[in-house]
């Protein structure tokens, strides 16, 4: 890889998110006494009207949500429960039916961009032993339902492809399952773009040039078993780490999981909390770019994932984030006398290729 290009943006994805990652997991010695705190529920139903009215209020919900927790989930969204399905059955086939030599054949050592297989002990988020196998691809033209408009750009500015996949000898159907996977959440992000400029007061189609060709890593990943059981627990001093605390790095995560719990988020006020899936839903949560963005007013949510149960679990996130040429700085609307933007501009591809630099174990 090339010369840094710019100090704000790596001293902002190496030394700035650690300091806000570290800032959230520190609870003062004056920590209030634990709220009560559940995860939205949001019906997108509605956001797909004609009606702006209708719109407006999907926002307004999403507007709360992000104000508080920055955690929601979302049903009624458009994608069949079919593509759910068909995804997560193949996390489950692509870590049970290829062999040791295949995934090593496309393992992220090979790749710059961090695409491909990923093995426990490759990487750690924030330092701590994790469990979790993954396998990692980025946005594609072809994986678009627009088309693209041909200006894709990858993280350090190539324009070649890098995502590697599996032969279809060796996991038959497996980029048909992935391209519609991929392309239903693809548009499913940029609709919730939308939601999100209503919801800052923004025009509706605010964010529609910044996502022509937008940067969307998605991952499948595997948990194995727990060893030892326990449920959360503050007095726990031990965890079977399969995915260690952190924010995510993009504008937005749409997440699915199968039916084995483990995602557990810092609640508003500092507590581990359980998010258990919900059949047929996506979790959104929101990344550090919207959090800068909007001059802190949407969360970025600190999260892990602690496999407590006996079953194997897969989930398939996708992180949504805008062109990757584009430069991150605050939203007009987030910005007043009163409150100063608190965050300098940032190029959006190299702040997340940093981000992804600094959790490798080398």
């Amino acid at each position: 890889m090339g010369p840094r290009k710019d100090d704000t943006t790596f001293n902002e994805a190496r030394a700035g998110a650690q300091a806000y990652l570290d800032a959230r997991l520190t609870k003062p010695k004056d920590a209030p006494s634990r709220k009560p705190f559940r995860i939205p529920v949001i019906d997108l139903a509605p956001s797909f009207s004609t009606d702006r009215d209708a719109r407006k209020s999907v926002a307004a919900k999403i507007r709360d949500a992000c104000e508080g927790s920055g955690f929601f989930y979302i049903t009624s969204h458009g994608v069949p429960l079919a593509t759910i399905d068909s995804i997560i059955r193949l996390a489950e086939r692509f870590f049970k039916e290829l062999t040791p030599e295949q995934k090593k054949a496309m393992h992220m050592s090979t790749n710059n961009l961090h695409r491909g297989y990923e093995d426990s002990a490759y990487t750690s988020i924030n330092g701590d032993v994790e469990t979790k196998e993954g396998f990692n691809w980025g946005y594609e033209e072809m994986l678009d339902p627009t088309g693209g408009d041909g200006l894709y750009c990858d993280l350090d500015g190539s324009k070649g492809g890098s995502n590697v996949w599996p032969s279809e000898k060796d996991l038959p159907g497996f980029v048909d399952v992935i391209k519609d996977y991929y392309g239903r959440t693809l548009q499913l992000a940029r609709h919730l773009f939308r939601l999100f400029a209503l919801a800052l007061d923004l025009p509706g189609d605010y964010f529609d040039s910044m996502t022509t060709h937008p940067g969307g890593i998605s991952r499948l990943l595997y948990y194995p078993p727990s060893k030892t059981p326990k449920p959360l627990s503050a007095e726990n001093t031990e965890e079977e780490i399969g995915l260690g605390a952190h924010s995510d790095y993009e504008c937005f995560t749409l997440l699915l999981s199968s039916s084995s719990p483990g995602l557990e988020i810092l609640s508003p006020d500092g507590y581990w909390t359980e998010a258990p899936p919900l059949e047929g839903s996506y979790i959104v949560n929101i990344a550090d770019f919207m959090m800068r963005w909007t001059n802190d007013r949407f969360k970025s949510t600190v999260h892990r994932v602690v496999n407590r149960t006996k079953d194997e679990r897969y989930s398939v996130p996708f992180f949504f984030s805008i062109n990757y040429d584009q430069t991150v700085e605050t939203l007009p609307s987030c910005i007043s006398d009163e409150r100063p933007s608190k965050y300098p501009p940032i190029k959006a591809g190299e702040y997340i290729l940093e981000r992804l630099n600094s959790s490798l174990q080398y």
